[in-house]
């Protein structure tokens, strides 16, 4: 028999013989009503779990995780109220029943079943994934995360403090609302989970407010590793800003106790919390999993014995609040209600083509009140000195910071984190005056945890803000790349556009830096970047399109719900000549705040028969390349590409109009970059001869041999030169 048969008839032949497992007696706040909704959600749990399994069998349903044994997740739910946001386990089905019962006009039954069939009904993904989640239930969708999103929770809970201060137009969340967070033990030894829950403590040590119920569902292992006994409560007992609370999850009594002191001392001290609750887990891991395979089978059936359905059930009886009868009459209504919709909802339609799947790749656009920025007396008075220079020439590195200066003072929902952004100004001064321009609450200077700075942005964008935050060089964002690739550009798909997490994530990268750092300072590669669905990447070659498009990305990020990597060229920043000392041929003057660069809209330089399609540093040292070139008799026309995803095919492909040949230049490297898919778009889309130069397939060095790797104004001459004369 397959386990969830064994476990169903288990419990309701102990049920009728009077044998359930032994425990302790009801106690604690919890009354009788409560506790009967909350073992009607237990019973509804588990008997979607079996459904689901009956579905799979039949091939009317996919992906089986189940949350049997995690059942005490509903007496959580019921001590918390049903507008806390949730960012929950995938074991937590019956944290969603029981909330369901809590919010009239949502079902249960319907919405989850829909979602095993992977029908288009399906409220919450549409079809495109067994996620729990619910807009309605204040429950952000979550897949089979392992701890990921525990620093958007952190973010999100950051959020409700700073709203207080500077209120979002978007706002969700109230201002005495917590944000829970729940895992499994093998999660809480993820770096991701340990980052958040230390970035959390660190933020509550400093008395930030910081509204944020961890839970642990301790089951004792992690798909076939065991967790070791009592390391969870010996990592998490005495962390310093934490308070610590255990509950026996298998005691919907004692869990609603635990879980209702916790909450409370969260809600009123502002301080995080971390719930421990023990628990079992039935059936396996998920799907196929046969734990007989790395358990001995005393082991499994002794979680069995302590199924917490049967503990519940005992509980009620006990407290003569329930008798057996009763019990199981609500666990067998439950039952015929999965029986009968899921007969149902597998006739539903599911997604066809793949354009029903990218359907929600890109998030609605959202109505935004309008703004016509601040007075000229306001902008003033904040630039102070600075307004002085505003017709002067100017490197990129000072116009990108007026543009955050305008933006800033235009929109208050925009905050800015990541180390060192505040105080310190940024490693190059990108960031400097902000934060006394606009204070410590809207420059944030975080600790040193890329997950956690890009968690605290993609949490407070739940809240309404626009996050604009900052990854120090191009090479530390693969420390927490799947903040973006797994959380932050699946939200909107996976919620079907009911949730979004906007923001303007800024990355100083690529290469040409002299003498510094080497690969972990010079990183020239986006591949990581250009290849998540959704993402738009942005890349300025100068400091006039810099702040044109930075206005643009907010705009994406704030009309659009956009997520938007601005990679800005550290070499770039302080960049003034362009041929000669003192040219001051690269530096610019500050475009009025009301100019932008639309995203796809290409720069083109010249129009000679020789296209030279490039971006970032790489248009730069075309430029330079360009005189020598002219002075050999070959007239170019440089096309700045921009936007490097999605690519602007439609724009490249009007700039190259009357050009004869072209050359691409890429300054990343020559595999899996953006030259690769530069030689698609021109075979695809032109019948011209066309070539590339881009970097070597290397990491950089540091020293003299900074840039050998890379193209150069002689490389770019050359190649340009021998393609120009090739027959």
């Amino acid at each position: 028999m397959d386990r969830a048969d064994i476990v169903n008839q288990a419990f309701r032949e102990n049920l009728a013989k009077d044998a359930l497992p032994a425990g302790n007696p009801a106690g604690g706040p919890l009354d009788a009503s409560e506790a009967v909704a909350i073992f009607r959600a237990q019973c509804l749990s588990r008997n979607l779990d079996r459904t689901s399994r009956k579905m799979q069998a039949a091939g009317q349903g996919y992906y089986t995780i189940g949350s049997s044994g995690h059942e005490g997740m509903a007496a959580v739910a019921s001590a918390l109220r049903p507008d806390d946001m949730a960012f929950l386990h995938y074991r937590d089905g019956a944290f969603q029943t029981m909330r369901s019962s809590q919010v009239p006009g949502t079902t249960a039954t319907w919405d989850m079943l829909l979602s095993f069939a992977t029908s288009t009904e399906d409220p919450i993904s549409g079809g495109r994934h067994k996620v729990l989640g619910s807009r309605a239930l204040s429950i952000p969708p979550q897949t089979s995360t392992i701890a990921s999103h525990l620093p958007k929770a952190v973010g999100a809970a950051y959020s409700i403090g700073l709203a207080r201060r500077h209120a979002p137009e978007h706002q969700v969340l109230a201002d005495d609302s917590i944000v829970m967070c729940s895992f499994g033990d093998a999660s809480s030894n993820h770096s991701t989970a340990q980052g958040a829950i230390n970035t959390a403590c660190w933020t509550s040590f400093q008395s930030v407010p910081m509204p944020l119920l961890f839970v642990c569902e301790d089951n004792g292992i992690g798909i076939s590793t065991r967790t070791p006994k009592g390391w969870v409560g010996e990592n998490y007992r005495n962390r310093p800003g934490l308070k610590y609370f255990h509950a026996n999850g298998l005691d919907l009594f004692d869990t609603y106790r635990a879980a209702r002191e916790a909450a409370e001392y969260v809600r009123t001290r502002k301080k995080p919390a971390f719930l421990h609750l023990t628990l079992v887990r039935l059936y396996g891991h998920a799907g196929s999993d046969m734990q007989q395979v790395y358990l001995s089978k005393k082991i499994f059936e002794a979680w069995e014995a302590d199924d917490p359905l049967q503990h519940s059930a005992r509980l009620l009886i006990e407290a003569g609040i329930l008798n057996a009868q009763q019990a199981l009459e609500i666990y067998d209504e439950a039952d015929r209600q999965c029986t009968r919709v899921a007969a149902e909802v597998v006739t539903r339609p599911r997604l066809k083509t793949a354009k029903d799947v990218m359907a929600s790749l890109i998030p609605p656009v959202r109505e935004c009140a309008p703004t016509n920025g601040p007075s000229e007396e306001a902008r003033l008075a904040t630039f102070g000195s600075d307004a002085k220079q505003f017709a002067s020439p100017q490197p990129m590195s000072r116009l990108l910071n007026w543009a955050l200066t305008d933006l800033m003072l235009e929109h208050e929902e925009i905050a800015m984190m990541g180390e060192d952004v505040g105080r310190k100004g940024g490693v190059y001064g990108v960031t400097q005056k902000l934060v006394d321009r606009f204070g410590q609450d809207r420059m944030i200077d975080t600790l040193l945890d890329e997950q956690s700075i890009l968690g605290l942005a993609i949490g407070m964008a739940h809240n309404g803000f626009v996050p604009m935050p900052e990854i120090q060089f191009l090479a530390y964002l693969h420390n927490a790349e799947d903040q973006i690739r797994g959380e932050a550009a699946t939200l909107s798909f996976f919620s079907n556009g009911q949730f979004t997490n906007p923001m303007v994530l800024r990355i100083a990268g690529l290469g040409y830096q002299k003498g510094f750092g080497g690969h972990f300072h010079n990183d020239n590669s986006l591949g990581v970047l250009r290849d998540i669905p959704g993402v738009i990447v942005a890349c300025p070659s100068n400091g006039a399109d810099g702040a044109m498009m930075m206005r643009e990305a907010v705009r994406l990020a704030r009309e659009e719900q956009r997520v938007v990597v601005f990679v800005e060229p550290i070499a770039l920043y302080p960049m003034r000549d362009l041929h000669d000392e003192k040219d001051g041929g690269w530096m610019r003057t500050y475009p009025s705040p009301d100019k932008r660069i639309p995203l796809g809209e290409v720069g083109v330089s010249g129009d000679g028969p020789l296209a030279i399609l490039t971006y970032g540093n790489g248009n730069y040292l075309s430029h330079q390349a360009a005189k020598p070139l002219a002075e050999a008799g070959i007239d170019t026309r440089i096309i700045d590409i921009r936007w490097l995803a999605p690519l602007p095919v439609e724009g490249i492909v009007e700039a190259l109009d009357g050009a004869e040949k072209i050359l691409i230049v890429d300054e990343c490297r020559t595999s899996g970059n953006v030259s690769e898919a530069l030689m698609a778009l021109v075979a695809e889309n032109t019948n011209l001869p066309h070539a590339r130069i881009a970097a070597e397939d290397s990491f950089i060095a540091t020293g003299p041999a900074y840039a050998a790797t890379m193209p150069s104004r002689d490389s770019i001459f050359e190649a340009a030169t021998n393609l120009w004369n090739a027959s």
